[in-house]
């Protein structure tokens, strides 16, 4: 329960401020002392606000794009692991914004439950994780012409280390290649049979296609590497494929990331999309050594998410949608929007700043923004 001091405020600021008050001012607190700090955090509040009129999306703009100047193109790369390079800097800021789907390094950071984030079976758990292709079982593959036949001998040791039989991957390769005839050779080889006209020839496609079939793991991490961070193992992954991996038993669901703003928005929804974007923008700025002030990461990710879906700032995203003919029509591709619009008959009702541009008259922002109506004397009455 709030204090009933604080309650007479309500309104005035926001309940975020005041619940922060509430636990951060000392039980007792002379009166004197309690209104000093009320009116200095009032102050500073009201300070805080946006002008009426004053147009936040330009200086929003002006405050990431000319830190943004001076980012770097650079890669982030996981020692010890070949694989494992993280896209950041100006790179990674461009992706977040244009709303990609497809990013270039997607990875994930998943934190398991006790025992096992103290570091117990961390690196078993870890490679249970890492998908695996038939080609990393395979130690060589011959192809029988006469018989037209594939023998494929697969190497012990790995099969062992992954804890995988012959007869598994066997029945996964029957049940995914039609039109063959699979069987196991011993214990380490499998036998694969074309029949028909075109036997041979199927047999040389297949010998390329067979080392790419899943096997083991989750599809899409194709890297894994267990790091310390604080007093609990986490595991980060290159790929990245956040269903299966909620799936899992050992992961803690509650606190398992993506940097895959579309794979969040697809699971658990626009409101958890808009807060990747922040943290992942915040992420970049603070890795860069940028420091942009909250609201207008905050301005941006509204921006892109007020549709419902995520929407790049492009003209296949946000602008697309904005409801102004000469607003879409000055960004690109204008003679297709104002053929488009007449076509159907679409008014302006001028609301924003670039149409308002456009047309040579005031724009609705600071002293624009109110219409002051006055009342002018009559001059035949004033005669008089």
């Amino acid at each position: 329960m709030m204090r009933a001091e604080l309650k007479q405020f309500v309104g005035t600021l926001p309940m975020r401020i005041l619940e922060d008050l509430d636990s951060e001012l000392p039980e007792k607190i002379s009166d004197a002392k309690f209104k000093k700090i009320m009116s200095t955090v009032a102050v500073e509040y009201r300070s805080s606000l946006a002008e009426p009129g004053e147009c936040v999306g330009l200086v929003t703009a002006e405050s990431i794009g000319e830190p943004g100047t001076q980012m770097t193109l650079n890669t982030f790369h996981f020692a010890g692991v070949s694989e494992m390079n993280v896209t950041t800097g100006l790179p990674r800021l461009i992706e977040i914004l244009d709303g990609r789907v497809e990013i270039s390094t997607k990875m994930m950071e998943i934190y398991l439950k006790k025992p096992y984030c103290d570091g117990q079976d961390i690196r078993q758990i870890a490679e249970r994780f890492k998908e695996t292709r038939l080609k990393e079982y395979i130690r060589e593959i011959n192809i029988d012409i006469a018989e037209t036949k594939m023998h494929i001998l697969l190497d012990t040791e790995a099969l062992k280390e992954r804890k995988i039989s012959a007869a598994l991957i066997g029945k996964i390769l029957a049940k995914g290649l039609k039109g063959f005839d699979v069987k196991i050779d011993k214990e380490s080889g499998l036998l694969i049979k074309a029949s028909g006209d075109d036997a041979l020839g199927l047999i040389y496609k297949l010998k390329e296609k067979i080392k790419e079939v899943h096997i083991d793991g989750i599809k899409g991490i194709t890297q894994v590497l267990p790091v310390k961070r604080g007093n609990e193992y986490v595991i980060v992954t290159a790929g990245s494929n956040m269903k299966e991996i909620l799936k899992s038993e050992f992961v803690d669901t509650k606190r398992v990331t993506t940097n895959s703003i579309a794979e969040i928005e697809s699971i658990f929804g626009i409101e958890a999309a808009r807060e990747a974007i922040i943290k992942e923008m915040l992420k970049v700025l603070k890795d860069q050594g940028i420091s942009i002030d909250l609201r207008h990461v905050l301005l941006v990710s509204d921006a892109m998410t007020m549709s419902g879906k995520v929407l790049g700032v492009s003209r296949y995203g946000i602008v697309k949608e904005k409801p102004s003919v000469l607003a879409r029509a000055s960004f690109e591709t204008p003679i297709r929007h104002v053929i488009n619009a007449a076509m159907v008959g679409e008014t302006d009702s001028l609301n924003s700043v670039i149409e308002n541009v456009m047309i040579n008259q005031p724009v609705p922002l600071g002293t624009g923004l109110p219409g002051l109506v006055t009342k002018v004397a009559d001059k035949k009455k004033s005669k008089k």
